[in-house]
């Protein structure tokens, strides 16, 4: 597997990381303890250890930001604590969703028992109707959504899109069995259809003004042309 690069300086390198790699193999990714980490992808591909600065989910797509040097680190980090870096994500979720909505119902943190505020802020760009049915209906419907998280919780997104009844397509644990399996079927798609598209900051480094973005997956080019939207 090659990572796309679509930014680097000598501070970070930032890649596209494709769906179903884990960042890096944690004492409970036992059951991928099998497959490269990005971690280790990126030590074959570019031959030196880089140091994530955020985290994004196994199963989500897109945009990841390393650190080359472990003392750059934290100049990044503190653009996530402090909201300094706008993150917008991209997903496709089942029925129209709401024009435009806030949703800050909390979420369980990596600690189960505790929930966290969590807030994000949706758009829909695009909707469509399709003549195929999913049960229990004759045809189906569908959102293309842009999600601007403004925290940083486990599988925010995932179940924040859950909680207003438009769960991400291809998501197995939050999502709706029958459209997955829709498009598993129809279009031969079976990835989440999560995207981490940009990510948009003043470099601590350099005070240079970024908007870094990364390109869509195939899945997401075969179901734009099926939907007929254009970005």
């Amino acid at each position: 597997m090659k990572l796309d690069v679509i930014y680097e300086d000598e501070y970070v390198l930032c890649v596209s990381k494709p769906n179903n790699v884990v960042v890096h193999h944690a004492h409970h990714s036992r059951n991928v303890a099998d497959e490269d980490s990005l971690l280790q992808i990126i030590q074959q591909q570019f031959n030196q250890k880089m140091y994530p600065i955020h985290r994004l989910d196994r199963k989500t797509s897109g945009i990841i930001l390393l650190a080359k040097e472990t003392k750059f680190v934290a100049k990044f980090q503190e653009l996530f604590t402090n909201n300094e870096i706008q993150k917008t994500y991209y997903g496709i979720v089942r029925g129209h969703a709401p024009e435009t909505k806030i949703i800050d119902s909390p979420v369980k943190g990596r600690d189960a028992n505790v929930h966290k505020d969590a807030e994000t802020h949706l758009n829909t760009i695009k909707t469509v109707t399709v003549n195929i049915p999913v049960k229990p209906y004759d045809t189906s419907r569908y959102s293309l959504v842009k999600l601007a998280p403004k925290t940083g919780r486990l599988h925010q997104l995932r179940i924040h899109m859950n909680k207003i009844s438009h769960p991400l397509v291809g998501d197995p644990k939050y999502g709706d069995k029958n459209h997955n399996t829709m498009f598993i079927d129809n279009f031969d798609c079976e990835n989440l259809f999560l995207h981490a598209y940009s990510l948009e900051f003043i470099h601590p480094y350099s005070n240079e003004k970024l908007l870094i973005k990364a390109d869509f997956p195939k899945d997401w080019c075969v179901v734009f042309e099926k939907f007929n939207w254009n970005l």
